[in-house]
């Protein structure tokens, strides 16, 4: 935080005459004094509409007087100068009242500092009262992040992992996130029920992992600690999973979901329950419940928008919710000197029997999942994305040269000249396209598809010169068998290719 300070020295006074002095000095200029100590005092300026307060601090050792300023709300500078303002105003003030402070003020502020002292020394008491209150509920003192930080290097691990393998750091590719286990509804209910677990440590880019981690830290300090390794991990990992589940019910038409928002958002409804009971310390309790609320609220409402699959958000909060009253339960009995070793275990058991209900009253057909992990199989491959490029720049080529065919606008002397000055060179120059992926590492499949290509190219050229035919030769009716025949073809043969 920004600050300043000035020292100077003083002269044969002695130290409490002097800090009755400096407080008359604080009086004069309006600022309040709120704690005093043996060799200080502290208070701040006022609070208004443009300014926020200073913190002062005066300090008078060895027959040498310091006063600071400092800003103490949130401020990165001071480029006002305003610490270096108030310090000169203090000095100021105090030379004044050096000669203008009569005997019966000195002593008054005496008793006003002393009084001060006494009050100072009781909060101070009473925070430390308190503090200890709240480290013994939440062992906030006691116990490490190993767990929380552990998730963490989990998370960013398989982060630059799966970007090393073509996932995207800001751009997202689904095919690498299914492979790498999300959670994708036809693969999920079809046999890879472990991706209810591993989607839980992948991520859409770097700003939905740093946003999740961020997150996780917050509630983590306090959660592992509160709770004990073993109730966090099982809690993290139940409230992932169930997230997970509300997400393929809620999705009916199929989702891809991933990221540790659904766990996180259980550690959040979890902490919600501690909050609502009397475990956590009455003085903490009232501020965490409102930044929680707040923070739980937001959320839900920006997850909204598209693109947030919300729904493991709200699975997440709500199973979290139910295991935080289920821990309150264990925590009050261990509080009695009971045993509840079964609760932890109970509960991993629960979520897996849930999830292993779901997974049997809701199985997906097979029929496309060995198309699906093809596609992931020639993903893998270097030129996969340059190869889908390709046939974009051929899907192009064939929507505009098929409507040559079909526009009954124009005379067949008109679509001749199309076919010439377009047509035929527009398919020469997809075959060239095709053509130029044989060189490409890219699956067998799609090699193939390639091939099959450049033969449906090779129909449509067949196509386009039988219609040149039939118009110069006049001879419809007797070409027009072989021209459905070429037709047919190139139909079935697309019909294939879509299938490959």
């Amino acid at each position: 935080m920004p600050k300043h300070e000035e020292t100077i020295a003083l002269n044969s006074t002695d130290k409490e005459t002097t800090f009755a002095i400096a407080y008359q000095a604080m009086k004069n200029l309006g600022w309040m004094v709120q704690f005093a100590g043996p060799d200080k005092l502290l208070g701040s300026t006022p609070k208004n509409w443009k300014n926020n307060p200073l913190q002062i601090l005066i300090t008078i050792i060895d027959d040498h007087l310091t006063v600071s300023s400092e800003m103490v709300s949130g401020e990165s500078f001071d480029m006002m100068g305003k610490n270096k303002k108030s310090t000169a105003a203090f000095l100021a003030a105090f030379s004044d009242a050096l000669t203008s402070t009569n005997e019966n003020n000195i002593e008054s502020n005496k008793n006003a500092i002393n009084t001060l002292r006494e009050a100072t020394i009781k909060t101070a008491e009473l925070e430390a009262q308190q503090a200890a209150e709240v480290d013994k509920a939440m062992n906030l003192s006691g116990s490490n992040l190993y767990v929380t930080y552990g998730i963490i290097a989990i998370n960013v691990l398989v982060f630059i992992l799966m970007a090393v393998n073509g996932a995207g750091i800001f751009e997202a590719n689904s095919l690498v996130h299914i492979k790498w286990g999300s959670n994708y509804t036809p693969l999920t209910l079809s046999g890879d029920w472990w991706r209810l677990v591993t989607n839980i440590f992948i991520h859409f880019g770097i700003i939905h992992l740093l946003m999740n981690m961020y997150c996780l830290y917050t509630v983590g300090i306090y959660l592992e600690p509160m709770l004990g390794k073993l109730k966090y991990t099982a809690a993290y990992l139940c409230t992932g999973v169930l997230a997970s589940i509300v997400s393929l019910w809620w999705h009916k038409e199929g989702v891809n979901s991933a990221g540790a928002s659904g766990a996180i958002f259980g550690m959040y409804g979890l902490f919600l329950a501690l909050l609502t009971t009397s475990l956590i310390p009455q003085q903490v309790r009232q501020s965490l419940l409102q930044s929680i609320g707040i923070f739980v609220v937001y959320n839900l409402v920006y997850g909204m928008k598209g693109g947030v699959d919300n729904a493991a958000h709200v699975g997440g909060l709500l199973s979290g919710f139910v295991i935080g009253y289920l821990y309150v339960f264990g925590i009050k009995k261990e509080k009695q000197e009971q045993k509840v070793q079964w609760l932890v275990p109970l509960i991993v058991l629960l979520t897996i029997g849930g999830a292993y209900g779901y997974l049997e009253q809701n199985t997906a057909g097979t029929e496309n999942r060995s198309a699906i992990l093809a596609e992931i199989k020639d993903a893998a491959y270097k030129d996969h994305d340059k190869f889908n490029d390709k046939l974009k720049e051929f899907d192009k080529i064939r929507e505009d040269e098929l409507s040559i065919t079909s526009d009954t606008t124009i005379t067949e002397e008109e679509r001749v000249k199309k076919i010439n000055e377009t047509g035929l060179p527009q398919w020469q120059q997809a075959e060239q396209i095709i053509s130029s992926t044989k060189t490409f590492d890219i699956s067998a499949s799609e090699h193939a598809k390639a091939d099959k290509l450049i033969e449906y190219i090779q129909l449509h050229r067949e196509e386009l010169e039988m219609i040149k035919k039939m118009v110069e030769t006049n001879k419809f009716d007797e070409l027009m068998p072989q021209l459905n025949n070429i037709r047919s073809k190139a139909k079935e043969l697309f019909a294939e290719i879509i299938k490959m």
